[in-house]
């Protein structure tokens, strides 16, 4: 691995000096005299070069291509912040979410047909060799079933294992030096996010999991005016191949297009908004991989827009207690509420426990008045994000690791939204929403089948507490004197036995989660501990 990481470091340094990005980066004005003075130093900066008749956005996305998906995909993120990049960078980026070089069909085929152990002809009454998109990680060819459906056909790129282990373990190597030191790099929990991306993109290259995501996406919805997801061929998908149904629509960005169909662009803005808070909050599975690339837009009710969406590789999931703080937040947010934001981020432990909550709340008040009732075109998420980490940083606040796709998610919502209709008000779009999944949460119907789940899982735990405290009576009998042995045991364990498995009742009814719903949890955790404790 280090060989290889080190082979990897060389190709790093020859796509930069390649492509003249080191020039771009000491061309930045924030860049310290120091990183200037040490970039004016490196050798290959004395040597003769020849002009590069390129822009700078063709340098960056030619560099990107070159080093391989997980760079790659750095830049489709990128390209959805058009209010963090010149237009020129952007329009460049935006080549990377769809237009990546292809490989051979030759080394396409070859894999299908090995995958599928048939030849293309034998599953396949029609199967375009030329793709009809390249991506990052797969590229997808045109095809029609023998029983007639058309589709289309994802196969994952050769060779890409290799470089993505020698990038996570560079990855890794620069988590680790960074939190040796900074305390800063310590709070951001790189090595944990570089854990987590490592995840996240090896299970993108199985192609089975992609199915599965994409059928539970399709079930979520089903029926859904807000969002079409494409059927899955199961007989015809294997680990590195996916045959799912062609969907005909209107890449999200292609906004002439849309303009000619007199698509509703209001309304398009406000459901993708509602959709996001739908799969995070209602279905606790969210589609992690929204760039523009992977979102269409039906040509069947423009007045009525419907998105589609494809390429499921990436998804998320939130436990309970994280969308209950999570919802409580941005509830409070939209409210200007920032003193229980402030205590809500304290409760849950993303700042330290002694932080001072008026200090907290008038930082936080600083920094988010000024973007309230300001249309996204009137708003520089840039600066707010930068103003947030710097007050983040000031109160030792910690990355939680398990919300990173969350982030970088509402980072392409944000961006997408900014480009269909900048006049969208995020927050009076938002809100309704979240109001109302909270009251359902609350509502009795959903109190009383959270109680039958617990309820369900009681027999469980009293087994696992009865094996356990078995073990502890035997442990018990070693260490007394053999007259003690000899004397029952039941009387003295049965009421122990009850209050604990009142107690693992209350853990598992969630009593951490400082929910209006708790009271059964604090109710069974008192009787249990009388039961215990009790001569």
């Amino acid at each position: 691995m280090k060989l290889l990481a080190f082979r990897r470091l060389l190709r790093i340094q020859s796509v930069v000096i390649r492509y003249r990005l080191d020039d771009l980066i000491l061309e930045l004005p924030m860049l310290p005299w120091y990183l200037r003075l040490l970039g004016g130093l490196l050798p290959w900066r004395w040597l003769p070069r020849r002009k590069l008749e390129l822009s700078r956005g063709e340098r960056i996305r030619l560099a990107l291509e070159g080093l391989g998906p997980i760079f790659i995909k750095f830049g489709q993120i990128l390209s959805t912040r058009r209010d963090l990049l010149p237009d020129d960078i952007a329009n460049e980026l935006a080549r990377l979410q769809d237009k990546v070089p292809p490989f051979p069909p030759e080394a396409s085929v070859a894999l299908i047909e090995e995958q599928l152990g048939a030849r293309v002809e034998q599953v396949f009454a029609r199967f375009e060799r030329e793709p009809l998109a390249s991506a990052s990680v797969a590229q997808v060819h045109a095809a029609q079933l023998k029983s007639g459906e058309e589709v289309v056909v994802k196969v994952i790129r050769p060779g890409l294992k290799p470089v993505i282990r020698a990038d996570i373990a560079w990855l890794f190597i620069l988590a680790r030096l960074a939190e040796r030191m900074s305390s800063d790099a310590r709070r951001l929990h790189p090595v944990e996010v570089v854990s987590d991306y490592e995840k996240t993109i090896y299970d993108e290259l199985d192609l089975l999991r992609e199915a599965s995501n994409s059928s539970q996406l399709r079930r979520n919805f089903d029926g859904s005016p807000l969002l079409y997801v494409p059927q899955v061929y199961w007989d015809w998908c294997r680990p590195k191949v996916l045959v799912m149904e062609r969907i005909y629509g209107i890449p999200v960005t292609d906004l002439d297009t849309l303009r000619d169909q007199r698509t509703d662009f209001k309304a398009l803005a406000e459901r993708g908004v509602e959709i996001f808070f739908t799969q995070v909050f209602r279905d606790s599975f969210f589609h992690a991989d929204m760039h523009p690339g992977n979102i269409f837009v039906s040509t069947r009710t423009p007045w009525s827009p419907q998105y589609i969406a494809v390429d499921c590789g990436i998804v998320g999931s939130l436990t309970d207690e994280d969308q209950d703080y999570l919802a409580r937040n941005l509830i409070a947010f939209f409210k200007r509420d920032y003193r229980k934001v402030a205590q809500l981020h304290i409760d849950s432990g993303w700042v330290p426990a002694e932080t001072r909550v008026n200090d907290f709340e008038a930082a936080i008040r600083t920094v988010c008045e000024p973007i309230f009732e300001k249309p996204l075109k009137d708003i520089s998420f840039g600066q707010v994000l930068l103003r947030l980490f710097q007050t983040a940083r000031r109160f030792n606040m910690e990355v939680q690791p398990q919300l990173v796709l969350l982030q970088k998610t509402l980072l392409n919502i944000e961006g997408l939204g900014r480009q269909l209709y900048p006049e969208l008000d995020l927050w009076s779009t938002a809100q309704p929403y979240l109001e109302r999944w909270m009251r359902e949460r609350m509502s009795p119907a959903q109190l009383l089948r959270n109680a039958q789940q617990h309820v369900e899982q009681l027999p469980h735990l009293a087994q696992m507490t009865r094996e356990a405290l078995e073990q502890l009576s035997q442990n018990q009998q070693r260490q007394e004197p053999t007259a003690n042995r000899e004397q029952p045991l039941a009387g003295a364990w049965v009421p122990r036995l009850i209050g604990a498995v009142l107690v693992a009742g209350a853990t598992q009814m969630g009593l951490a989660t400082h929910s209006i719903e708790a009271w059964p949890a604090w109710a069974m955790l008192a009787g249990g501990l009388y039961l215990i404790l009790r001569r």
